[in-house]
């Protein structure tokens, strides 16, 4: 009987899935160690550990996801909820609340280094969607009609991703949209690569964070563009521009994207060219640049 109990929790174990909080860099790491239920001292070595026991619970067909583990985060936690921040229980605590709301990846048998700049993107890619939420969430009602004008801005956003993707020539698509304002300039990236039929498949959670910054530059009418690289397995790649202007996109001439390109941003200085590039106006969205969206 016992013998049979332990088989049983050990099969019903492979069917639990678990999630590592996990210090990525050394700052984060060295603030950790000021708990002393803390029980690493080399940044190194713990990643070491981690990696090993990410395999191990693997090879036992255990799935694991893994997290950000934030010691500022943490410590916020802890006081809100009235726990020890000096105790392994609150660390787990923390993580289960990782696992139920924070951007997580999971274990893959991707060695970490392969696998830490997936988890940072995708932390990065849900704090710019909460941000944007957020000041899109602030914008109010239009005084003149009552509109929502977050809400009219995203499905303004969406109506031009949709159009910039339809017009589109075949390929795989990387999009790339840029808001500037403060405290910092918004960057969200979209993959969109072709299926068999032809077509694009999309990331959902890349796609709602890139109409999200899109949205917001539109929203405030802050400078920013929209660009997208097309690559084919025979052909150059194609290269195309539009600046936000307005309530839409306005497209760059193929010598605007060509200056874009090939101009140090930081220095002005021009750049040698991509080999096997073509720069290109964009297709015509055949946009009105009014509608869908709020007018006023």
């Amino acid at each position: 009987m016992a013998h049979t109990d332990r088989t049983t929790r050990r099969a019903l174990s492979r069917e639990i899935a678990g999630t590592i909080g996990l210090l990525t860099d050394e700052h984060d790491f060295r603030a950790m160690r000021r708990y002393r239920s803390f029980a690493f001292d080399d940044h190194t070595a713990y990643l070491l550990q981690v990696e090993a026991l990410l395999k191990t619970r693997a090879s036992q067909g255990t799935p694991t996801a893994v997290a950000l583990f934030d010691p500022e985060e943490y410590a916020e936690f802890c006081t809100a909820a009235g726990l020890d921040p000096d105790a392994p229980a609150s660390r787990g605590r923390f993580t289960a609340e990782l696992a139920a709301n924070g951007p997580t990846v999971p274990y893959d048998g991707r060695p970490l280094t392969e696998l830490l700049p997936v988890l940072v993107d995708e932390a990065v890619r849900q704090a710019t969607w909460e941000y944007t939420a957020t000041l899109l969430a602030r914008l109010g009602t239009c005084a003149t009609c009552g509109e929502d004008l977050g809400r009219a801005a995203f499905t303004r956003a969406s109506h031009l991703l949709r159009r910039v993707l339809e017009t589109a020539p075949p390929g795989n698509r990387h999009l790339v949209c840029s808001v500037s304002g403060a405290p910092e300039t918004l960057v969200a990236v979209l993959h969109a690569d072709d299926e068999i039929d032809g077509t694009p498949h999309i990331d959902e959670a890349e796609a709602l964070e890139f109409t999200s910054v899109l949205a917001l530059g539109l929203a405030t009418h802050s400078p920013g563009g929209l660009v997208m690289r097309i690559t084919t397995p025979s052909g150059p790649d194609r290269i195309h521009g539009w600046r936000l202007r307005g309530y839409g996109l306005e497209p760059l001439t193929a010598g605007e994207v060509f200056d874009a390109y090939c101009t140090d941003i930081e220095s002005g200085d021009l750049v040698a060219p991509e080999s096997n590039v073509d720069y290109c106006a964009p297709p015509d969205l055949g946009d009105d640049h009014r509608s869908p969206g709020h007018h006023h």
